[in-house]
């Protein structure tokens, strides 16, 4: 059986003021290291005028289908805010709540009043449990991608079956056709040979 982990439902933001400083929570879920960089850095960009955008992000690497090979990469930090006052904090609230595959940028805009270390840890943790909280939480299983390509006389049968399994997918139609398809891991077995059986052998799986 495949390892269940909880990670966010969608991307969200969530904004508060203390003091005058505005803060802002970006949150999205990610499947990778490089997402995760590469959503901080366009919320840095589009947030350049900001006094500060201080990132975080928890993400399973390695191989789905192995879970020997995954471990946990966790990454933050305080862009300028006093040491240990904000990534961690906004890492922490991620620990606790045992989200995976989730990035996290909290904006701020400074409003000219000191909030003290203990503010900015209050400030920073409220900020990601606000957009964990606007984002929802749901309990994701591992996936893999399970490439077809089919006659055209068997792609009918072949949607037919992936429909019927609500997995998602994408078609391309040419003189063949190809599916790529989103399947749990634990199913993906049962799924080829299945497709196999309908199609008698018929069907090129990678």
């Amino acid at each position: 059986m495949s390892r269940t982990y909880q990670t966010v439902a969608e991307p969200a933001t969530a904004e508060f003021v203390v003091q005058g400083s505005e803060f802002i929570g970006h949150i999205r879920p990610v499947d990778s290291v490089a997402a995760a960089e590469a959503f901080i850095d366009a919320v840095s960009e589009e947030y350049a005028d900001a006094t500060h955008n201080v990132p975080a992000y928890r993400v399973r690497t390695g191989d789905e289908s192995d879970p020997d090979s995954q471990f946990l990469r966790e990454y933050s930090s305080d862009d300028g805010e006093p040491s240990g006052s904000a990534g961690k904090p906004a890492l922490n609230v991620l620990t606790q709540q045992d989200i995976e595959n989730v990035a996290v940028v909290v904006t701020r805009y400074y409003g000219g009043t000191n909030l003290g270390v203990g503010g900015l840890v209050r400030a920073y943790s409220r900020s990601v449990k606000d957009a964990v909280e606007a984002a929802g939480v749901v309990t994701e299983r591992p996936h893999e991608r399970v490439s077809i390509t089919v006659a055209y006389d068997d792609s009918g049968t072949v949607r037919g079956i992936v429909e019927s399994e609500g997995y998602e997918f994408e078609a391309d139609y040419q003189e063949d056709v190809s599916f790529d398809v989103r399947v749990p891991l634990e199913e993906a077995d049962a799924f080829r040979d299945r497709l196999r059986s309908a199609t008698s052998g018929r069907v090129a799986l990678e």
